[in-house]
């Protein structure tokens, strides 16, 4: 077959749930950015938490601020999950044609998702480089889209590439161990059936398989992401101190010595609790939702596919 329908569906039914939880939690996203992209000394930090953010906005009547970027947030995450998908989907299939097997092994999983993450994350890194900037500029300052890219080179469009090549064994972490749960437990529910009904997951055990695997995933990358963002965030204009007015970083050894040298190695896990709520909360969305619209994108996409056959036949006959 030239085009993979059941890749197709899934890779649609994946984005759909990526717009669902993107949109749901995105203030919670821009205060934790926020919060992450701030790299001062203790004695000169503008957020002690996440919550400080928050109450900026509101204090500022600036709480529509929260939502800056949300356009580009979603297009960006939309398309992501719509490549990934399709791309995991699609080499799992070719992966299990070719090796005769039933069932893929915990490390075929992962060359797999891993290969899917790193032509995912070349073709949408513009994308979340000016995401990343949007929420980091200071609130009811922010600008869209082409303003933001045609600002810097394009060069800079890539800032953190290479953080998120890296950052491709989060999904990747995540995925398989989330299919290898949702597994077990579908086994589990066929021990418990009758050999004619097909066992499906429900929303709170996608839910609760999502969380878990996330939570996995987040914990082990975690200094990295908190890299990528001060490499992505917009420059501050807040204040003459010799910090801000320092250079921001350009490259992952910039980064890491700049935390080191500001924050201690406390500073490589700061908002590590708001980053694993985020992220636990949206994977576990995006899964859950993915799970329930699966079967009804599938059955639009045939009867798509059927219509499109029929007035083509129609059209060849007239």
């Amino acid at each position: 077959m030239a085009f993979d329908l059941e890749s197709l569906s899934e890779a649609t039914s994946g984005a759909i749930g990526a717009l669902v939880s993107t949109t749901m939690l995105y203030p919670l996203d821009t205060c934790k950015t926020k919060f992450q992209a701030e790299i001062r000394s203790h004695n000169r930090q503008k957020y002690r938490n996440t919550a400080d953010v928050f109450w900026e906005a509101v204090s500022n009547n600036q709480v529509l601020s929260l939502y800056q970027g949300l356009g580009t947030k979603n297009l960006q995450s939309f398309t992501f999950q719509f490549i990934y998908f399709y791309g995991y989907s699609f080499f799992k299939k070719l992966y299990l044609k070719k090796s005769g097997s039933k069932s893929i092994g915990t490390k075929a999983n992962l060359a797999l998702a891993a290969a899917a993450g790193a032509c995912t994350v070349i073709v949408t890194q513009p994308l979340d480089t000016a995401s990343s900037r949007m929420q980091t500029s200071e609130f009811g300052k922010s600008k869209g889209l082409w303003k933001t890219l045609s600002e810097g080179t394009w060069s800079e469009a890539f800032d953190g590439l290479s953080i998120s090549l890296l950052l491709t064994s989060n999904p990747s972490i995540q995925y398989t161990v989330f299919d290898q749960l949702k597994q077990r437990v579908l086994q589990q529910q066929l021990h418990n059936k009758t050999a004619s009904s097909k066992a499906a997951l429900s929303a709170f055990s996608a839910f609760v398989l999502g969380a878990v695997s996330k939570c996995a995933a987040t914990c082990l990358t975690y200094p990295a992401i908190r890299c990528k963002v001060t490499l992505q965030a917009a420059k501050s204009e807040e204040d003459g101190s010799n910090e801000s007015q320092s250079k921001s970083p350009k490259t992952i050894a910039d980064a890491l010595c700049t935390i080191w040298r500001r924050e201690g190695i406390c500073g490589f896990y700061k908002g590590l609790e708001a980053q694993i709520l985020k992220t636990v909360l949206s994977s576990a969305l995006l899964l859950m939702v993915k799970e329930k619209i699966a079967k009804t994108t599938w059955v639009l996409i045939l009867a798509l596919r059927r219509f499109m056959f029929v007035s083509v036949s129609r059209l060849k006959s007239s």
